[in-house]
């Protein structure tokens, strides 16, 4: 596996000339760099007019490996070619490092790139990329990529501080200034040589070229450091490759900076997870249109008047404080008189305005503030809480918050817990990342009063006046929610029928080892079923199977006493594990692999009556019985959010033989475009019946 990294992009605010005579005084070492033991130059090579300059130099490094991993590699030192190329009419460096030893079994590639800055001449950037590729190493191929992991975070760390080392020396020395090339200016043959030579001063004002490279689409470490906080080269490497990933996949609005790195962290700096993850929550956002929530929203009247939440100032670290008297909220009576639609959007409004806060944090407190505090007040907490429509939806909005806002809590104080707490926390904890979790302060009582409380983290002027503060805080106080604005039964009855009618399309998730099958029932030859999905998450390979003999149906789950039986239930299998494929069912279309973001389209047209099964799998996952699993398991994995899951929004509809004779030939299987963040997303969509049938 290639293993890339890229670094920001670093400036100097010194001349282009003055850098590379800096840069030079490296060679042939460098006692600043202890691994570099020394260098020799190979060839050297320069154009009949002087402007470039090709040197080649053969490198000694001293690796920081163990001495025994030395010996079994039979080595003491390794060797590295390098090749610069000193442009002085373009003002670039190009230098070009590639591995000598052990060239056959790991491949070892680093470019890095000095530039005359685009918008200051006066200033120079400097980028490096690297990629690596151990092919063998002895067994010991996991260790050789840790060393070269640690070996490019640590010239990425030393570069600038050697850099500035030399820029000192040159001072000391009275040399401030080096004049730019022409073409009559005398050149030195040997990099690195001294430059107190009297040389003749040119224009400074004089035109040259200038890289018409442009900075916005890169990141620089001093914006990296202002605003994002301090990142490893490894981490400044994986947000960098994500950010350009976006912005050449992502054909919509590219998420900013701070957004990006949240689902970084969020996944430890798991380039493809994050990506994943990220892939997701873009298409939610633009499913729901959100990016436009906080223009668009209209709280209604009851959500001001009796939701019980809102923003309160800062804490002590900058990040801004939202407060929630969960206690004091009707939560069943908002949602008697309103929807779990609207909840929930009020909550994904709460979290847009917390992102907005926190940037504008970032500008007024001059250091990066990725996140909030939220204070939650749970005095008057009761078993009213437990009502299990109110639970099913605060699941619902952990599970948004969870997918598309990672990172955003700093801290969680739970404060005057009653004793009714540990049962909600016993029923929503598992649902909440764990890292999450480790963010949640409980106080029971008044215990949050004094040291180790409150004021540890909240200035005592910002903390509210029914927390023992000396703040005034606007909070809606909340209370119950009157009867007469509940919705009535005719209403409640209609919301229904509404979802009813948009619950046309399913969703359904479909684990590794757990294929997702739909029986259809054919009583007549030449009838055509039809499907229509949407792949929202993972890959997916879908199955159409005839089946000689007849599924047994599977039983309906006992275990949702409580409502949560979608919570842990596993995919019922139709297939039997004992069937014999071509003896007892057979495959009558050619399996078809699906792509996140796709939406599939298609239509078989039945050859004999009988039983037919369309299947979704878990794409190149290991086959295994449902029954191979324990309902611990089974409940793990439907609760987990990771890379064993994929989901689908399905819909299936059989059109009789008589309803389409002679619209036969007209009926094929297609892909449309579904999300433009699937680079396998096709961008025409085809029509999978005919202009006489409709839904």
């Amino acid at each position: 596996m290639v293993r890339e990294y890229q670094s920001p992009v670093r400036v100097y605010k010194h001349p282009f000339e003055l850098i590379i005579e800096a840069y030079n005084r490296r060679f042939p070492k460098c006692p600043l760099i202890p691994v570099f033991v020394d260098s020799e130059i190979i060839s050297e090579s320069q154009s009949p007019d002087g402007s470039i300059l090709v040197t080649e130099r053969r490198c000694t490094i001293d690796i920081d490996a163990p001495r025994l991993l030395k010996r079994i590699a039979g080595i003491d030192y390794l060797y590295f070619i390098q090749k610069n190329t000193l442009n002085r009419r373009e003002r670039t460096l190009v230098i070009e490092v590639q591995n000598e030893t052990f060239s056959n079994r790991v491949i070892s590639c680093e470019c890095c790139k000095y530039t005359v800055h685009p918008e200051n001449e006066e200033w120079t950037c400097y980028e490096q990329t690297a990629s690596l590729d151990v092919k063998s190493f002895f067994g010991f191929e996991g260790l050789a990529e840790k060393i070269a992991m640690k070996q490019y975070a640590s010239s990425i760390e030393k570069g600038k501080e050697i850099i500035q080392h030399h820029l000192t020396e040159l001072e000391n020395e009275g040399i401030t200034y080096i004049p730019r090339w022409t073409q009559h200016s005398p050149t030195r043959d040997v990099p690195g040589n001294s430059v107190n030579e009297v040389l003749p001063v040119c224009d400074k004002d004089q035109p040259t070229e200038m890289s018409t490279a442009s900075l916005d689409d890169k990141l620089d470490a001093d914006y990296i450091r202002r605003f994002l906080g301090d990142l490893t080269p490894l981490q400044e490497s994986c947000l960098i490759r994500l950010r350009h990933w976006l912005q050449e996949t992502n054909k919509g609005k590219t998420p900013k900076d701070q957004h990006v790195l949240r689902f970084l962290i969020a996944t430890d700096f798991n380039f493809d997870k994050a990506r994943e993850l990220l892939c997701q929550s873009l298409t939610w956002r633009k499913q729901h249109q959100v990016d436009f929530l906080l223009d668009s929203w209209q709280r209604p009247q009851l959500l001001q008047d009796y939701y019980t939440g809102g923003w309160h100032h800062n804490d002590r670290d900058g990040r801004p404080l939202y407060i929630l008297r969960l206690g004091h909220m009707d939560t069943k009576g908002l949602m008697r008189a309103l929807t779990e639609d609207v909840l929930v959007r009020q909550v994904v409004v709460v979290n847009e305005e917390g992102l907005r806060r926190c940037e504008e944090n970032t500008a007024i407190f001059g250091q990066p503030i990725r996140c909030w505090t939220c204070l939650v007040d749970l005095e008057g907490l009761n078993m009213r809480h437990l009502w299990r429509p109110g639970l099913k939806a605060l699941l619902r909005i952990i599970e948004v918050v969870e997918a598309n806002y990672p990172e955003t809590l700093g801290r969680l104080f739970m404060l005057k817990a009653p004793r009714v707490f540990p049962i909600i926390w016993t029923l929503v904890s598992p649902l909440i990342n764990e890292n999450t979790r480790k963010k949640f302060l409980v106080y029971s009582a008044n215990d949050y009063q004094g040291p180790g409380g409150l004021v540890d983290y909240i200035d005592q002027t910002f903390i509210p006046d029914f927390l023992g503060g000396d703040c005034v805080c606007d909070v809606p106080e909340g209370g119950l929610v009157p009867k007469s604005l509940y919705r009535t039964a005719e209403e409640l009855e209609m919301e229904d029928n509404r979802l009813l009618t948009e619950s046309i399309y399913k969703i359904a998730n479909i684990f590794k080892g757990a294929p997702f099958e739909i029986l259809i029932e054919i009583s007549e030859a030449s009838s055509v079923i039809t499907w229509d999905f949407d792949v929202s998450k993972g890959d997916v390979l879908f199955n159409i199977y005839h089946s000689k003999r007849s599924p047994q149906q599977p039983k309906k789950d006992t275990n949702g006493a409580h409502g949560f039986t979608s919570i842990g239930s596993v995919n019922p299998q139709l297939i039997d594990k004992s069937w014999v494929l071509g003896q007892d069912y057979s495959l009558v279309e050619k399996s078809l692999t699906c792509r996140e973001g796709e939406s599939v389209q298609g239509s078989h047209i039945t050859r004999w009556p009988g039983c037919y099964i369309l299947q979704w799998c878990f794409h190149s996952a290991p086959t295994a019985s449902a029954s191979s699993l324990s309902y611990v398991d089974d409940v793990l994995a439907s609760l987990q959010v990771s890379s064993h899951k994929c989901k689908i929004m399905y819909y299936t509809e059989v059109l009789a033989s008589q309803d389409i004779r002679g619209s036969i030939t007209s009926l094929e299987s297609g892909h449309s475009g579904f999300s433009q963040l699937s680079v396998s997303t096709t961008l025409s969509s085809q029509s999978h019946t005919s202009s006489n049938v409709s839904r």
